[in-house]
């Protein structure tokens, strides 16, 4: 196979997927992990794509920040390799005794499903995780209090104020990131995610990597906030510094199962 054939395979590969692994292009195309490493560096020397932590990642819309925000119905179903990974790896934060507060969200729902069994307690306000720890969980559970907000998904008492809750970590997922800090669409996430700042020892959010590429209009957090921010494999090399430089705690989980 010439290297133009697999550079053709490649970025049709990446129209599908918004990431691939190095592992991932080995084992399509049956070639060493050097040869896909010269792949990769070409196709991001010439802008078709671009090289990332561990493989390559799809080049289309990234640098202008058009994509959108999806509310949770939709956004649940993308990505959904890369959040089990980012759930799997954040559960190895948590000890057994801990009480934790877990966001509604996609991610989050992942984490708090790997939890259902453990010796801790979770505060959630989200409805889906916690019908799935009633139903399947022997954890113990408080379930914020309020009106069900079907978009954007969160049971939330609007006078209601910071909950009488205190939490070693507050998981929580995010639209999107930028230098600024956490960003999100809906008004009521952004006041429901400030008061449940104030509950938690550390601020953990779990952020697949087409997250940076998003920029909805509101500034939640800023990354001085954030103690750990659990990835997966497609983060940059630009925005792991970026991280870095705001003293936040990078943990990549890798979609191949190996975590950095």
């Amino acid at each position: 196979m010439s290297d133009l054939d697999r550079h053709k395979i490649i970025t049709d590969l990446l129209r599908e997927r918004s990431f691939a692994s190095v592992r991932d292009l080995q084992e399509l195309l049956g070639v060493s992990a050097a040869t896909i490493r010269r792949d990769i560096d070409k196709l991001d020397e010439i802008g078709v794509a671009r090289k990332v932590y561990g493989g390559i990642s799809s080049s289309q819309g990234l640098e202008t920040h058009q994509l959108s925000a999806r509310p949770y119905d939709e956004n649940r179903d993308i990505a959904v390799e890369a959040k089990r990974a980012i759930a799997e790896c954040a559960e190895t934060l948590v000890r057994d005794g801990d009480s934790v507060i877990v966001h509604a969200g996609s991610t989050c729902y992942y984490l708090g499903i790997r939890l259902a069994r453990r010796n801790v307690r979770i505060y959630t306000n989200s409805m889906p995780l916690a019908a799935h720890l009633g139903e399947h969980g022997t954890c113990q559970v408080t379930l914020a209090g309020g009106d069900l907000y079907r978009e954007p998904g969160i049971v939330h008492a609007v006078q209601g104020g910071k909950p009488a809750y205190f939490a070693s970590k507050f998981f929580l997922g995010t639209q999107g990131i930028s230098p600024e800090g956490l960003l999100e669409s809906h008004p009521l996430l952004v006041k429901a995610i400030s008061e449940l700042s104030q509950c938690s020892d550390e601020i953990v959010v779990l952020a697949d990597s087409r997250k940076f590429a998003i920029r909805p209009r509101n500034i939640v957090l800023p990354l001085s906030r954030i103690g750990t921010l659990v990835t997966d494999d497609g983060l940059s090399d630009a925005n792991a510094k970026m991280l870095e430089d705001a003293g936040v705690n990078i943990i990549v989980a890798s979609t191949s199962g190996e975590w950095n």
